[in-house]
């Protein structure tokens, strides 16, 4: 049986997917539900991210597979830097990018197709200079809400483990930042939320 944090996180989750869709907030794959809810604005939201002194500083830059941060990892290789992204459930690891592989073609080697066709899996990585998740849902207290299966606090953690603190960004619709995400004490945070108006530092106390 779920606990009650359990329960609430997943009618935080219900209430998200059902207001983006009823906004008509969420787009392409549809129906949200049961995602990380790609959103009108994801693109926006991955400029103001390029903006910031921590992405201009990273060498090495790992990002979710979820839909609405593909910009964010084509980003990633416009920009020269080499990405590390999460294999669809973690079923196959991590995949290594290099952008001098994908030269003129950053925008279908952010696919998830195009990285396993210009990617390496590998357990074996440089250390990411940040990490970028999705989330149905964030606080800002920096509490983040994934879809329910444990994979984002999964990719995080496993990070964490291997290389130290790393700053964890996350790319949202305005709309997916709440005033309470209930959290459990292993739940992974975030310390940067980016929206399409606005970007929210947090520190980790």
């Amino acid at each position: 049986m779920l606990g009650e944090t359990a329960r609430e996180k997943q009618r935080l989750r219900e209430k998200i997917w059902r207001e983006m869709e009823n906004a008509k907030i969420a787009v392409f794959p549809l129906p949200c539900r049961g995602r990380i809810p790609n959103f009108v604005g994801a693109e926006i939201a991955a400029e103001k991210l390029r903006q910031l002194e921590v992405w201009k500083n990273a060498r090495v830059v790992f990002v979710s597979p979820d839909s609405p941060q593909r910009k964010v990892r084509e980003n990633v290789l416009k920009d020269g830097k080499t990405l590390i992204m999460a294999s669809p459930r973690l079923e196959r690891g991590f995949i290594l990018i290099d952008p001098a592989r994908t030269k003129g073609k950053e925008q279908f080697a952010s696919t998830i197709k195009g990285a396993f066709k210009f990617g390496v899996e590998t357990q074996s990585f440089p250390k990411p200079d940040l990490i970028v998740e999705g989330s149905v849902a964030v606080d800002i207290d920096g509490h983040r809400l994934g879809k329910g299966r444990g994979y984002g606090d999964l990719e995080i953690a496993t990070l964490k483990r291997m290389f130290g603190e790393i700053p964890v960004a996350t790319t949202v619709h305005d709309i997916q930042v709440v005033e309470n995400v209930p959290f459990k004490e292993k739940d992974e945070k975030v310390s940067i939320i980016v929206t399409p108006t606005r970007i929210i530092r947090l520190t980790d106390e």
